[in-house]
C-alpha cells in the first residue's frame, strides 16, 4: 500500500514514517504543498496523510483543488487546528477523516486502516515480497515457505527491508529505526542483527552493499 506523508515537521514526519514502515505500507514524504500537490495529482497513492499548515501551498487548498480535479484518493487530516468550526471546513473541503495533532500512532493506524477498508482498499494481511511472506494479522514471517523465529527487532528490521525491497537502508537509519539510537554500539548491533537473520533464512536472503547498507534487491550488477 502506497501513502503519501504530507508533513512539515520533520520529528512528526520522522515518527509516523516509521510507524507506517512498521507495519508494511510504503511511504512517500514530502514537506511542502506544491511537491504534495504534483505528486498527489501524478502519483497513485491509496491514501494521503495531509497536514492542513504546510508552507506554499496550505492543505485545505490543495485538497480542494484534488476534489476539483477529481481527484478521489482517501485523505485523511492532521493538524494543529482542532476546533469543531476547523474540522468542518476540512469535511467541507473533502476530507475522509481527521487527526488533531498531538495524537498517539496507535490511533493514527487505526484510522487509516479504517479509511482504507472504506474506499475498498484495505492493506492485504499477507504481503509477499521476494522470499518472504509477511502475516500481519499474526505477526509472522515465512521464508521458502517455512516459518521463522525472530525477536521483535529482527522482525521490525525484516519489515523495514521489506517496505521497499529495492531501496538500500544504512545500518545507522536501520539502528535508529528499530533500537532508536544511531550511535557506534547500535551499528555493530545492527550488523550483528543481521547475520542472526541471514543464519535462520539463508546467506543471501539480505544483500550488503558495502559502504551503503543492507537490501532486498538484487546484486550490484
Amino acid at each position: 500500500m502506497n501513502i503519501l506523508l504530507a508533513e512539515d515537521d520533520p520529528v512528526i514526519a520522522r515518527h509516523v514514517k516509521e510507524a507506517l514502515t512498521q507495519e508494511g505500507y510504503r511511504v512517500d514524504h514530502s514537506d511542502n504543498g506544491i511537491d504534495v500537490w504534483e505528486k498527489g495529482d501524478i502519483g497513485e497513492y491509496d491514501a494521503v496523510i495531509l497536514d492542513l499548515g504546510l508552507p506554499d501551498l496550505d492543505g485545505l487548498t490543495l485538497l480542494r483543488r484534488w476534489r476539483r480535479a477529481g481527484n478521489a484518493v482517501p485523505v485523511l487530516i492532521l493538524t494543529a487546528r482542532g476546533s469543531w468550526m476547523e474540522r468542518v471546513d476540512g469535511f467541507d473541503a473533502g476530507a475522509d477523516d481527521y487527526l488533531p495533532k498531538p495524537f498517539r500512532n496507535e490511533e493514527l493506524l487505526a484510522r487509516l486502516k479504517a479509511l482504507l477498508r472504506r474506499a475498498g482498499a484495505a492493506p492485504a494481511t499477507v504481503v509477499d515480497v521476494g522470499r518472504f511472506r509477511h502475516d500481519e494479522v499474526r505477526k509472522t514471517i515465512l521464508f521458502d515457505g517455512q516459518p521463522v523465529e525472530l525477536s521483535p527487532q529482527e522482525y521490525r528490521a525484516l519489515l523495514m527491508l521489506m517496505a521497499d525491497p529495492d531501496a538500500v537502508v544504512s545500518a545507522y537509519d536501520m539502528a535508529h529505526h528499530v533500537q532508536g539510537r544511531d550511535d557506534d554500539s547500535a551499528k555493530n548491533a545492527v550488523e550483528a542483527m543481521i547475520r542472526r537473520i541471514r543464519r535462520k533464512t539463508a546467506p543471501d536472503a539480505i544483500l550488503t552493499r558495502r559502504g551503503f547498507g543492507y537490501t532486498l534487491g538484487s546484486e550490484e550488477p
